[in-house]
């Protein structure tokens, strides 16, 4: 790569096919009140849609381009950061940073006329998926164009990047050890050890081994809880719109399932009954509606716990990944008499992991044991001694860093794409589009029919009477480009529509 230093400008030459480059001139003004790095981050962005810079070709490395624009390399770094960030650019490891594989979509139009947001990048037809990975195949009865769908269903992580070798090694050791003629009810000692150091430094919670139980996931764990402190008839509050396997669970148990109801921020504190033997909730990123659930508000939750008696259980089923917002304390570290927390390698590794964890006050964790020896319920052992490995090693740490920057990415296209319209998407790994009831029956066969699999609408999270509408998009399970690809057909089917809902209404 040439690059030529004129004045304050830079020119440099980014190479895609033999003879072919682009002389791009980028000036700063180091006298304007906007920071330098916004400055570069912006001339490049706009290099990018006008298409002066274009799909595949190289950018200069940090160190060089900040050389020659005389300034820092931390401003430099940072904008590439943001860039990468937004889906703009793809690093390729070994070789530099270079323009992603991008179109420009026309902005989605709002109920009101106004531009949802600006051009954005999306996957150039035919393109390869930046972060590698073929599309789900089609499911039985869809009937898509081709063989292939983008499946931008909910709950499903990103399963096709991750270290081999540490995994390999993981294993490996695991089989290292001899198997054991008897598991342990609370889990591998060394795993709870690990676990708890990682709940100590991710979420701010002070636990030891000893308040620590190793589940086979979310659904194992709530059982547990349920079969320990429900009979037959007892009230389960569960949030509505909310999680179905929790209501699932408690029903099996006999419980009385009751619906309390969520606004944008979580579950509503004031009004919940005072009977409830359980409630359950996702504070740190509601189930489907991605609100946080504030301080003020957990607190008064807690408070009606204390009071009441009851028991809530804590699903935090994706805490790691939070985009553009500080961590709030988990309930459990609040109040650890009153709170059981749950959490999950789901999410976080892959859900054929198998591995999970519950933390609760020491006399009821000893009741939940009982409960587990009493069913015969156990979790693989090979499997908690591989993952003990991993959080050893860092492997986990390390991969939980790269798909908070991968999530980001994703999480950055739709946002960019549907704007104002997506709601919950400070953390997680989906987002919710709110949208008219009667528009979206024909909206998710439109898309399936053009490839893009969406198969879970807020009716279908509600227990009592439905009182929202609209799509729940995840954007795990999808690469970056097939997340761009996906949610540029989504835009273009909601457009119409919500113009015709306009129209109609005025």
């Amino acid at each position: 790569m040439d690059i030529e230093h004129t004045s304050t400008s830079c020119r440099f030459r980014g190479t895609t096919l033999p003879r072919t480059y682009v002389d791009l001139p980028v000036s700063l003004d180091r006298g304007a009140p906007v920071a330098l790095t916004v400055q570069l981050g912006d001339r490049l962005r706009t290099a990018m849609r006008d298409g002066t810079l274009k799909s595949g070709e190289r950018l200069p490395s940090t160190r060089a381009l900040a050389r020659q624009l005389s300034i820092s390399r931390t401003v430099v770094t940072e904008a590439y950061q943001q860039l990468y960030a937004e889906g703009w650019l793809d690093g390729r490891h070994g070789s530099g940073t270079y323009v992603a594989d991008l179109v420009i979509h026309a902005p989605v139009t709002a109920r009101s006329g106004s531009a949802v947001s600006g051009s954005v990048p999306a996957l150039a037809g035919g393109g390869s998926a930046p972060s590698g990975g073929p599309a789900v195949p089609l499911p039985a009865g869809a009937c898509g164009r081709g063989e292939r769908v983008i499946d931008l269903r909910p709950g499903h992580p990103w399963v096709r990047d991750y270290d081999q070798a540490a995994w390999r090694r993981a294993w490996r050791k695991a089989a290292d050890l001899p198997p054991g003629d008897r598991s342990d009810p609370y889990g591998v000692p060394r795993l709870r050890e690990a676990l708890a150091e990682h709940l100590r430094r991710t979420r701010a919670i002070a636990v030891g081994p000893e308040d620590i139980m190793v589940t086979r996931g979310t659904g194992n764990g709530l059982d547990l809880v349920a079969a320990t402190l429900l009979s037959a008839g007892d009230r389960a509050g569960v949030e509505d719109p909310g999680y179905r396997v929790a209501r699932n669970v408690f029903a099996a148990r006999g419980a009385e399932i009751v619906p309390c109801p969520v606004d944008e921020d979580g579950v509503v504190v004031d009004g919940l009954p005072d009977d409830l033997r359980v409630l359950y909730t996702t504070p740190a990123h509601q189930y489907p509606l991605g609100g946080r659930l504030p301080i003020s508000r957990r607190e008064r939750l807690l408070d009606w716990a204390r009071r009441t008696g009851a028991i809530i259980v804590e699903d935090d089923y994706d805490a790691e990944f939070r985009y553009d917002v500080a961590p709030l304390p988990a309930l459990h570290g609040l109040d650890p008499d009153r709170v059981v927390l749950l959490g999950t390698l789901s999410k976080s590794l892959a859900p054929d992991i198998g591995v999970g964890w519950l933390v609760a006050a020491p006399d009821l964790l000893t009741a939940i044991v009982a409960t587990r020896q009493d069913l015969s319920d156990r979790t693989s052992g090979p499997a908690q001694q591989a993952v003990a490995v991993m959080m050893e090693r860092g492997d986990l740490d390390r991969h939980l860093r790269r798909m908070r920057l991968e999530y980001a990415r994703r999480r950055a296209a739709v946002v960019d794409v549907l704007g104002p319209l997506v709601t919950g998407d400070t953390a997680g790994l989906h987002v919710m589009v709110e949208l008219p009831g009667e528009i979206i029956p024909s909206l998710l066969e439109e898309a399936r029919e053009r490839g893009v699999l969406l198969d879970s609408t807020l009716d279908r999270h509600h227990h009592g009477e439905v009182r929202r509408h609209g799509l729940v998009i995840g954007y795990g399970s999808a690469s970056l480009a097939e997340v761009r690809q996906g949610v540029a057909v989504v835009a273009e089917l909601i457009g119409p529509r919500l113009a015709d809902e306009s129209r109609v209404a005025f």
